[in-house]
């Protein structure tokens, strides 16, 4: 399968994972004219810790590191690193559901993938607008199940 989740020192998250793969790709098709192949992975922060040190020589908790493996005219290759114990902090502090949260970070990081930055005020705007979007159909693509 194109996209694929697993977890590595956490439990995974329960999630609608036939749902949210047609949902994904569709997405990437009709907005990045390309397919995905994606490996998302679940941690928890002391792992992701190490990561963002490790690669990116960055020493700070973050709820998600994207790591682009290849592109092609027609695909997209990547593996998404989340990690949990972020998601429930940041579900807790910015008062969201922790499935809302945990989807909005999913959608994060292939939005990443299709070129959509998040280093500049503007650029944090036009991302979370467009997380909030993918929320909004992903719900509504939940309902229909």
């Amino acid at each position: 399968m194109p996209i694929s989740f697993y977890a590595v020192d956490v439990k995974q998250p329960p999630l609608k994972k036939t749902v949210i793969k047609k949902f994904i790709a569709a997405q990437a098709l009709k907005g990045a004219k390309k397919k995905l192949q994606v490996t998302y992975i679940f941690c928890s922060d002391e792992y992701l810790l190490n990561m963002n040190r490790q690669f990116l020589e960055h020493d700070f908790y973050t709820d998600i590191i994207t790591f682009p493996l290849g592109e092609t005219e027609k695909e997209i290759e990547a593996e998404i690193y989340i990690s949990v114990d972020r998601v429930k902090d940041n579900a807790e502090k910015f008062k969201s559901d922790f499935s809302d949260e945990l989807h909005r970070v999913i959608f994060h990081g292939v939005l990443h993938l299709m070129g959509y930055k998040d280093k500049s005020k503007a650029d944090k705007e036009t991302m979370r607008g467009k997380e909030n979007e993918w929320l909004r159909k992903f719900k509504a693509a939940l309902k229909r199940v």
